[in-house]
């Protein structure tokens, strides 16, 4: 059987072919015999961003920890989808607590490690929007402002998914939920309102907080890997596009995340003890209409009517980009 050489070179997607990397800087995800730590069986939606994002996620904590992790879970969307009762698609020790208390479940199995001497073995947390911004903030909080051993990761697909698409105070403004219906003078999820999850992190002041999305894995990879080197809280942010509750096609959360960044909607970003340290620039400045107009929880914003708000949001993705700096010498 002959063979065909077959060149990895740049595409115009700025992308590289992993073989034209040496063996220690490839992605976990790219060897043959990679974890697998969220396996057959879950119940994900097609194209759901949360469920690769934890996989990938989960991978190399499992990896960077030597297989030396314990995963506490807060209800949401990922519990639900991937434990349907009696089985589960989860290979690491796991364990489902409540909405609130996952962050105060971790501290607790981090504590007890220590106390047996055990600090070899490290502890992941993690939840949705719904499960860290909203219910299970105190908890998040008070891990922090203990300096727990955790590394917390959201998974923020900006509403409460699971349970009918709810609006969280994660959900930005004028987007469609069930209880923010695309109605009235100002529709969808009101102005001014919602919380900065990252900002608030960063005002604990702990060892480690970044953000990161779907649309460049090797980031995140490299984010899960930085905060699996240091000891004390750890945040991480991802933005995790969910086709259903976005009303977005199932082969665009790539894009939409993609999307996010270059508009300046979602800054990436990395801080250590409350001081920006890195910023991921902004490659090609896009319209923020790129990332709103393909999801149907935006549709109202391309009507008559929706210009006031089409304008905010343009508003936002500068004022993002000044203050982040996203586009490099930015007065």
């Amino acid at each position: 059987m002959s063979t065909v050489h077959i060149p990895f070179l740049q595409t115009g997607t700025l992308a590289v072919g992993g073989r034209l990397l040496r063996e220690d800087d490839r992605s976990v995800q790219s060897h043959a015999d990679r974890p697998s730590s969220l396996t057959r069986g879950h119940r994900a939606c097609q194209g759901c961003a949360e469920a690769l994002a934890a996989r990938w996620v989960m991978d190399t904590a499992v990896d960077a920890a030597d297989g030396k992790l314990i995963v506490a879970n807060a209800t949401g969307c990922l519990e639900v989808f991937s434990t349907l009762y009696p089985e589960s698609a989860w290979k690491p020790p796991w364990i489902h607590s409540v909405f609130a208390n996952a962050a105060a479940v971790a501290t607790g199995i981090a504590s007890s490690l220590h106390a047996q001497g055990k600090d070899d073995v490290r502890v992941l947390a993690q939840g949705g929007d719904g499960g860290t911004v909203d219910i299970g903030l105190a908890a998040v909080s008070g891990m922090f402002e203990r300096n727990d051993d955790v590394l917390y990761v959201c998974y923020d697909n900006q509403g409460y998914m699971n349970t009918g698409v709810q609006r969280s105070s994660a959900t930005p403004a004028s987007a469609r939920t069930a209880t923010t219906p695309a109605v009235g003078h100002q529709p969808g999820a009101p102005v001014g309102q919602g919380k900065s999850m990252p900002k608030i992190a960063m005002a604990h002041e702990i060892p480690y907080v970044a953000t990161a999305t779907v649309a460049d894995l090797r980031d995140l990879e490299s984010k899960v890997r930085t905060a699996m080197s240091i000891h004390g809280a750890r945040y991480l942010h991802v933005l995790v596009p969910c086709p259903l509750g976005w009303g977005a096609s199932s082969a665009e959360s790539i894009a939409l995340s993609r999307a996010a960044v270059q508009s300046g909607i979602f800054a990436v970003i990395e801080a250590r003890a409350g001081e920006l340290t890195e910023v991921q620039r902004i490659r090609e400045l896009a319209p923020v209409e790129d990332y709103l107009r393909p999801q149907q929880r935006f549709a109202h914003l391309f009507k008559p009517g929706g210009e006031d708000a089409l304008d905010r949001w343009r508003q936002l993705a500068q004022a993002n980009i000044r203050r982040y700096d996203l586009l490099g010498g930015t007065p």
